[in-house]
Parts: C-alpha cells; structure tokens; sequence
C-alpha cells in the first residue's frame, strides 16, 4: 500500500508538469518525500517485484541505479577483523614480528574479490598498531579462533 501510494503521488506530481524528483527533501506531497522513494527504487531496484519495475520505468521513467551510482556495501565486523588481520599478516611477513609501534599504519592493497586484471584493487591504511594494542588488551575477551590466528602469525600476549 505504501509503495502503491508514493508511485500515484509521484505519478500525479509528474502529470501536473513537475520534474522527476531525485534528492531527498525536495518535492514532499501530501507528506511522502518523493525524492526518497525515487532514490529508494533505483537503488533497490533488484528488490522490486518485476510488475513495479515495470511501472517505474515506463510508467515514470524511473531507471535503475548505475553501478557507480549504488553505495558501497557496509563493510561486517567480519570483514574489517580480515583486514586488519591481513595487515598484522604482512607486518610480520616483513618485519618478523608484531612489535607494532602504536601510531603505526600499515597500508595494503584489496581487491574487489572478482579477480582478474587487477581492476578494482586499492589500497587501505590500516591503523596496525592501535588495533595490536587493542587486541592484546582484549585477548580475555577474543574468540578462541581469533586468538589462534593471531598467535598463529606471532601475536605476543604480554
């Protein structure tokens, strides 16, 4: 229902000669911020069901986000104990130790996990020493398995 009254608000605003709202807090009508329900169909446009996407597009002439347009996905507590295990990783390989100095920052270089010619890679900084610091004052606290991989790449506890 809600979806079914923003399109008719959006479709009655586009009738009565108004342009395609695309930032949010721009055209409100009758209370629904139509700039956010455009933005929110273009970038969700794969959750649309296939008669939605229909009417967006030829109905209002609502196209689906580019790639570049779409937001980064949030990076998972997982994902972030990855790289920065990944930087205490090559800060050993290159040192021989994890000796970090707290300021320290250790850059290394991620791809976009689809291989291939290098396309998508960049480079990351890492606060290495801090996030050592922090696991060492933690390690009561850290999973068995982080503690091992960790120990496993010689993370000194005292």
């Amino acid at each position: 229902m809600e979806w079914q009254r923003a399109f008719h608000l959006t479709r009655q605003h586009l009738q009565a000669g108004g342009e395609m709202p695309t930032e949010p807090g721009v055209v409100v009508h009758r209370g629904e911020d139509l700039g956010r329900w455009v933005r929110a169909q273009r970038l969700g446009w794969e959750k649309l069901t296939g008669a939605q996407q229909w009417l967006c597009e030829h109905v209002l002439g609502i196209k689906p986000a580019t790639d570049g347009e779409k937001p980064r996905p949030r990076r998972t507590q997982a994902d972030k104990w990855a790289l920065n295990l990944a930087a205490a990783t090559q800060y050993y390989q290159r040192e021989g130790h994890l000796r970090v100095p707290r300021k320290h920052v250790e850059t290394i270089v991620v791809g976009d996990g689809k291989g291939g010619s290098g396309q998508g890679q960049e480079e990351r900084q890492i606060r290495l020493g801090a996030w050592i610091g922090n696991q060492r004052s933690r390690a009561a606290t850290l999973s068995p398995e982080r503690v091992e991989q960790l120990s496993t790449i010689g993370m000194r506890w005292t």
